[in-house]
Order: structure tokens, then C-alpha cells, then sequence
């Protein structure tokens, strides 16, 4: 077997910082550095001979070491630590989470009163991620090189790319804590895919995230953005939809995709991110987890449910709204990685914020409010045909837990929002109650999306402003922290 000898850049020493800015500074130049290093051997490898070494280099690293404990504002369910120890996270993509990290790694600074060391994690970037910012480069798929790829250099590794942390199940090496709730391979991993499934750059990702489950939503959406770019005090800045396309002029034009991708995803873009993104996921709680699993990694503010369920009450009506105080899990997608025994709390601030916004848009309150919205628990199942199963069984637990509503998505996203502490909601319409004889067709539907897709997804946004208004300290509930949590939100 041939032996590589290891190429990587030259290894600076890691330095102290007591100032957050100045840290990721750092940090984004040792990444630049890594990246750039992998990216010129790899084109240097693609067009002249195989190399004769193994071309390595390694993600920035941020570490914290407390000899005691922090006093700190209780109020906080993040910025310090739970006990003395020496704690670390992996960093890629300074560049895009650059105020994130600015402020995670000022409170650590500030609630410990101890300086933060960046320097050369020993965690390796994968070639792949390192190119995956230039559209000019392509990995070549196995075989198709005149050598072998990951003899020289380093590829994903699935076996260190996981959900231990956020899942509680992490088991620290050398005694050296989690600062972070994701690894730099992980957030790499999940940045890749969500360009893959949504047809835009995880850049344009805004913090507070919509997620329908039809495309109706998407035309008034995009209705609504147009609005916003035309009034020159709304802050809005562009709209970005599928492809990338960005527009900043309210009535220039936006081509049709031939292809959808299998997320279409459109952002009502403001500045530092504070805007809105939409993502239509499609049906089945399948895809209501994939799209969780990987926007996750971005640590938006909150995000929240809009789309069409079943009314479960005789006294329900087309079009009427549901606000989710609870979640029963039939979903099954997320069994493994949070058992079903684990309560999903309501947020008071984002429920809050949600029954405000349905007061605004509908213009009623208080008892009258009653006769258009309904809170309880929405069921959320994997069978979309479950009406035609034998009736006796789902019906009866459907009844037992008080459930007013059944959707295929709903509880899956509020699920992962409890798993990797974003702040989750729920707000449905009733678009058919089969229970009742009213099935969800053609001619039914149709009067029911002119009627209410308009207004059931500006209080949506309606909501997401109010947040938006709020401090971050008081939209991150500590209801979704646990025992022994990341410093890092």
C-alpha cells in the first residue's frame, strides 16, 4: 500500500482573545487559509500529476476554560456554561455566521470573565466542503480521477457527523465539553443540503422562518414581498426566489422554475437577516424533518407552522384557524432521536405573538375570537389516508387526546424546534373535516385558498414582525435547555 506523506498548511499558534470581534476575525482567517490551501491543491491535483502526498487541513477552533462557575442574569437560557472545565466547538463559515458568532462568543467572554483561544482545530475539512462555495469546481465522483480521492484527500465522514450533542447523548473527548450545538462537519453537511433542496444559498437564509405545506402560499407570499419592496419604510431590502433569483425593484420580473426543487424556498430579505423566509416543504412529516434537521444549523430566532390541516370538531368551519398548545406525535420520523414519552411545551412568546397577530389581521378579540380560532392540540400523523382506515381506532385516540386538528407536519416541526432549541409554533387553517362528510375536494377547496391563503399567511408574518421587535434573551425560552447545555444558542 502506498504511503502519503501529510501536506497542511503552516500551523499557527492559538491565541487569546478577550474581545468577541476581534476572535472571529481570527477565526475567519484561519478558515480562509484551510479552505484556500485545500482548494489550490485540489485544482493543482485535477489538472497536472496525482500528488504524492495526503493534502490535510483543518477547521478554526474556539475554546473556553472556567475554573468557576458564572453568575450570570438567570433570566439567560444562553452564554455560559453549566460548570468549571474547558469546552470547545469546531467553526466553518465564519463569514456567514459571523454576527451569530460575534455574540455567542461575547457572552461566553462576558459571563465568565475568561478570554475565549482560537487556533487549528485537529478536526479535518472535507475536500468537498472546502470547493463548495466555488461553482466553478466539481468533485469528481469515485473513479473518475487518475487517483484515488480519499487517498489524498480528506471527504465527509459520517461517523463524526451527527446529532449527539443537540440529542444529549455526546459523550466528550479528553474532557473537553461542547460549546456548540453543532460540529463544523455537521453545519457543512447540512449547508450543502439545504442549497440542494431549496434551490437557494443558505446566505439569503433570514432568521425567522414560515413553513407551508402548499404552494398557494408561495404566490401570495412573493404578493406580499412586491408590497414591501414598493414602500420604501418597510426595511425590506430583495426577495429572493428559487435558482437564486434576487430582485430589489418591486415590479421586476422573476422566471418560473421548469424544475422545482423538492423545497421551494423564497426569502423576504432585511438587514442582518432580520427578514422572513418561507419554505414550502410539501407533504408528510418526512419532509417537515429533513428541512428542520438542516435550517437548524443556522440558529434562526423561531419558526413556526402555516399551513392546511383537518378540523377534528363538528363545531369547526372551513377556513377556521388552529393555534397548536400541544402536539400528539404520530409522526414517527423523530422516534429516535426524541423519544415520544418527551413533552413538547407551548411557547408563551411565540403563542403570544401568534394570537396577537390573528386579533390584527381578523380584527376581532377576546371571546369573539373564539368564533374563529380555536387552541388545543393538533395530531400529527404519517398515513395521509388514515380516513380510510378502520375508524374505531385513530378516531378513538384522536377523541382521548382532546385533539382538534390533524395535520402531517406540524408536530414534527415543533418537535425538532424542542430537539435544537428553536423557538416553534403553530398556526392552521381547516381546509376539510372529514370526520364530518367535508373531504378536501376540487370544487370545495377552491373558494376556501381565494379566501383564506392571504390572510392566514400574513399573520404569520404578522407574528414573526412582533418577534422580530422582541430581544433574542426573551424569544429563547429556557423551557428548551436541559440539564447541561452549550454555552452557544
Amino acid at each position: 500500500m502506498k504511503q502519503y506523506k501529510i501536506l497542511t498548511p503552516d500551523a499557527d499558534k492559538p491565541e487569546e482573545f478577550h474581545d468577541a470581534t476581534a476572535a472571529v476575525d481570527r477565526l475567519t482567517e484561519l478558515y480562509q487559509q484551510s479552505t484556500t490551501f485545500l482548494r489550490e491543491r485540489f485544482l493543482a491535483a485535477m489538472t497536472d500529476a496525482p500528488p504524492d502526498a495526503r493534502i490535510r487541513a483543518f477547521y478554526p477552533e474556539v475554546r473556553l476554560t472556567t475554573s468557576s462557575y458564572a453568575h450570570v442574569d438567570t433570566r439567560l437560557s444562553f452564554g455560559h456554561v453549566a460548570s468549571p472545565g474547558t469546552y470547545a466547538a469546531t467553526i466553518t463559515r465564519p463569514d456567514l455566521f459571523r454576527n451569530y458568532l460575534i455574540q455567542q462568543i461575547g457572552l461566553v467572554i462576558k459571563n465568565h470573565g475568561q478570554p475565549v483561544v482560537v487556533g487549528p482545530s485537529n478536526t479535518p475539512i472535507p475536500v468537498h466542503f472546502a470547493v463548495s462555495g466555488d461553482t466553478t469546481v466539481n468533485i469528481p465522483q469515485e473513479g473518475a480521477a487518475d487517483f484515488t480521492l480519499r487517498d489524498v484527500f480528506d471527504v465527509p465522514d459520517l461517523s463524526t457527523t451527527n446529532d449527539d450533542i443537540v440529542n444529549g447523548t455526546y459523550v466528550p473527548q479528553d474532557n473537553i465539553g461542547a460549546l456548540a450545538p453543532f460540529t463544523a462537519q455537521r453545519v457543512d453537511y447540512s449547508l450543502a443540503r439545504l442549497s440542494h433542496y431549496t434551490a437557494t444559498d443558505p446566505d439569503h437564509f433570514q432568521c425567522h422562518v414560515l413553513f407551508t405545506n402548499y404552494q398557494f402560499y408561495v404566490t401570495e407570499f412573493e404578493e406580499y414581498a412586491r408590497e414591501m419592496l414598493r414602500d420604501p419604510d418597510s426595511g425590506y431590502t430583495s426577495f429572493v426566489s428559487t435558482g437564486d433569483q434576487e430582485i430589489t425593484d418591486a415590479d421586476a420580473p422573476l422566471e418560473v422554475a421548469a424544475k422545482l426543487p423538492q423545497m421551494p424556498t423564497y426569502h423576504l430579505k432585511r438587514k442582518n437577516g432580520a427578514g422572513i423566509t418561507l419554505v414550502n416543504i410539501g407533504v408528510g412529516p418526512s419532509n417537515a424533518k429533513t428541512a428542520t434537521d438542516h435550517i437548524a444549523v443556522l440558529r434562526p430566532h423561531a419558526w413556526m407552522m402555516v399551513g392546511h390541516c383537518a378540523g377534528l370538531r363538528n363545531s369547526q368551519a372551513l377556513g377556521d384557524f388552529v393555534l397548536a398548545h400541544a402536539y400528539l406525535r404520530e409522526d414517527h420520523v423523530l422516534d429516535d432521536d426524541l423519544p415520544v414519552w418527551v413533552p413538547i411545551p407551548a411557547l408563551a412568546e411565540i403563542q403570544i405573538a401568534l394570537e396577537q397577530a390573528v386579533e390584527q389581521v381578523t380584527r376581532l378579540e377576546g371571546y369573539d375570537l373564539k368564533r374563529v380560532m380555536r387552541t388545543g392540540t393538533v395530531a400529527t400523523i404519517d398515513n395521509r389516508n388514515w380516513e380510510l382506515r378502520d375508524q374505531s381506532g385513530p378516531v378513538k385516540r384522536l377523541s382521548q387526546s382532546r385533539a382538534i386538528a390533524l395535520d402531517m407536519e406540524s408536530a414534527t416541526i415543533a418537535a425538532n424546534g424542542f430537539r435544537f432549541r428553536v423557538p416553534y409554533g403553530t398556526l392552521l387553517c381547516v381546509s376539510d373535516k372529514p370526520l364530518h362528510g367535508e373531504l378536501k375536494l376540487p370544487g370545495m377547496a377552491s373558494e376556501f385558498y381565494k379566501t383564506q391563503v392571504s390572510r392566514h399567511l400574513r399573520i404569520g408574518i404578522r407574528a414573526m414582525e412582533q418577534l422580530r421587535d422582541m430581544p433574542l434573551e426573551r424569544i429563547h425560552s429556557r423551557k428548551l435547555r436541559s440539564f447541561d447545555e452549550t454555552a452557544f444558542l
